[in-house]
């Protein structure tokens, strides 16, 4: 496969470039020695999706949310997910004026530019549902009415392993919502040192001075976009897709929609590392990330993270 650049480079301002290098170093300083996983918040926020991020508590998948929400500069919720909590919790509510004789909607934190969905899975299916036409669609409907949602509209939401006590599994179809999902692990000997010892973290966030605002993550997300993917990169994509379906063990493979996300993924992160063209070592650097949580395999065949690793092997790169 030819790696020369096939198109002219996404139109980046000097500033712009500059906006957004110095966004990524602002949230590394405040998630330590998790660089990979900083850099997967960032393209999907570049490509227009939605991350979910799971793992045990206290690792940092809050720290990272806050982070990236101070540093983008964008609105910001946060919606702390219970067993007790109901979709109007989310969504908002319509209340009847008696002054006007109508319902006046009240709008829930839903309506906001960054969305904190903290630990999405201890809610019950009914609530987390709520988020599938906010999430795939960039508006809500409520009693027959849509209401549009803020643009540009990011959901970060973070779940704990779902063999933990009080959790809900969220539904294939609310995973194929999240165009990235990752886990950050513990942090090296060197980066927890630096964390006991260093300031709180959540006073390092409430001094972070805010990088990017909603004009600069527009831009960024147009120049995603002009990132070139050739026809053999495009075939590699056709590939991986195929090789899902086929694999033993897999009883639901990867659908076209799951191919889209990986080529605006891989576009995204193309355009992070400075190019103006993908490579297949992108389309492999976030492969697992944006297939692992849509593959269905067998009881006996592993995770979907192994099975798309498996996938991945399968598929050598003309």
């Amino acid at each position: 496969m030819t790696r020369t650049a096939e198109a002219s480079a996404p139109i980046l301002t000097d500033a712009l470039r500059g906006s957004l290098s110095q966004a990524q170093r602002q949230v590394n300083a405040l998630v330590l020695g998790k660089p990979q996983e900083v850099r997967l918040a960032f393209v999907a926020l570049l490509a227009g999706g939605h991350v979910l991020i799971e793992d045990l508590p206290g690792l940092g998948k809050t720290t990272l949310a806050h982070a990236l929400a101070a540093t983008v500069g964008l609105g910001f919720q946060r919606i702390q997910f219970t067993s007790d909590l109901l979709p109007a919790d989310v969504l908002g509510v319509s209340v009847y004026e008696a002054g006007s004789r109508q319902f006046q909607f009240h709008p829930g934190p839903v309506f906001t530019q960054v969305l904190l969905a903290d630990e999405i899975n201890r809610a019950p299916p009914r609530t987390q549902s709520a988020l599938l036409e906010a999430m795939a669609e960039q508006q809500v409907t409520v009693d027959g009415t849509t209401h549009p949602l803020p643009d540009p509209f990011f959901v970060i939401a973070t779940q704990n392993p779902v063999d933990l006590s009080g959790t809900f599994p969220l539904p294939d179809s609310q995973l194929d919502r999240f165009l990235l999902r990752f886990s950050l692990g513990y942090p090296n000997a060197e980066s927890e040192r630096a964390l006991l010892t260093g300031a709180d973290r959540r006073e390092l966030i409430a001094q972070a001075v805010p990088v990017l605002g909603d004009g600069e993550v527009q831009a960024l997300r147009r120049a995603a976009e002009q990132v070139h993917a050739s026809e053999a990169l495009v075939g590699y994509v056709q590939a991986l897709l195929a090789r899902s379906r086929q694999l033993p063990g897999v009883r639901v493979g990867l659908s076209p929609r799951a191919g889209l996300a990986l080529l605006r993924a891989a576009r995204a992160y193309a355009l992070l590392l400075g190019r103006a063209h993908v490579l297949p070592e992108d389309v492999q650097a976030l492969f697992i990330a944006v297939a692992g949580h849509r593959l269905v395999g067998e009881a006996e065949a592993g995770s979907g993270a192994a099975l798309a690793k498996a996938v991945l092997h399968a598929v050598p790169v003309d």
